[in-house]
């Protein structure tokens, strides 16, 4: 099956569970409620979608939240398997993707389509600095209390 057959597939099944009706673009909605089910890999492709459309001021937004879904990817690959010699080095470029995420996103707060960015800066802003603080060496992602982003 082809990338954009899964992604419209996605698509349809985010679209029937969205509790935004047609307020906001689906592939939005969509990022957060995959993003909220640790599905990060899914989140990013997802977004991808409108962000490929995307023409206008949104598109470094769209960019920076793409950015910070692949950190999570990262995180979320080395917790589940860090001694894989591909895996346990994943610490250094989630720290680059949340600083380009938020980078990108920053600007557009304190709160943009219907999202808190100030409050989602703040939290990625935690990751980096405890996985620095580490020296890379402790991954602060854990399934059981990895942050949700919900808009409002």
């Amino acid at each position: 099956m082809k990338k954009s057959q899964r992604v419209a597939g996605l698509m349809e099944k985010l679209r029937d569970g969205s509790d935004h009706g047609d307020l906001l673009d689906p592939g939005y909605t969509g990022f957060f409620q995959c993003f909220n089910e640790q599905r990060y890999y899914e989140a990013h492709d997802v977004l991808e979608q409108l962000w490929l459309r995307c023409e206008d001021g949104n598109r470094l937004f769209f960019q920076g939240l793409i950015q910070l879904a692949g950190a999570f990817v990262h995180l979320q690959k080395q917790f589940q398997e860090p001694e894989h010699p591909k895996h346990r080095g994943r610490l250094r470029p989630a720290v680059r993707l949340f600083r380009l995420g938020i980078k990108n996103v920053a600007p557009f707060g304190p709160r943009h389509w219907q999202l808190e960015v100030a409050a989602l800066c703040e939290m990625c802003e935690q990751m980096t600095a405890a996985i620095v603080a580490s020296d890379f060496q402790k991954n602060p992602w854990h399934p059981e209390r990895a942050p949700k982003v919900f808009l409002n």
